[in-house]
């Protein structure tokens, strides 16, 4: 198992709390901003949450990385879906978009998925 995946989901699970009680107005916006856009619409929830991959990956967002890449296997994304994703974000942003991939596996070993 990964350690540093499974502690920032530990960790960001305390922020979240501790974000909603200290800046309630901005954390109550922003959530319902995400999961406005993040419902099904044109694009299904598996889409979305490959397109924000894609994002993180070309940004070098470690922390949505792991989050994307979490949701897109709650949301039914296979593994080589996932990567493929993150292979356009590679085709888009370059060598430090791919020298970020490595996080991806990370997570799939804490949630057990087989890669």
């Amino acid at each position: 198992m990964t350690n540093e995946v499974q502690d920032f989901f530990r960790d960001v699970a305390k922020a979240r709390q501790k974000l909603a009680k200290n800046i309630p107005d901005a954390y109550t916006s922003f959530a319902g901003l995400h999961d406005s856009i993040m419902a099904p619409g044109a694009l299904d929830k598996k889409q979305k949450e490959l397109i924000a991959l894609g994002i993180a990956v070309a940004s070098h967002c470690k922390p949505c990385i792991y989050q994307h890449t979490q949701a897109a296997v709650q949301e039914g994304a296979t593994p080589k879906e996932i990567l493929e994703a993150a292979s356009v974000a590679v085709l888009m942003a370059g060598g430090p978009a791919f020298a970020h991939l490595p996080e991806i596996l990370k997570v799939f070993d804490v949630l057990g998925v087989k890669h």
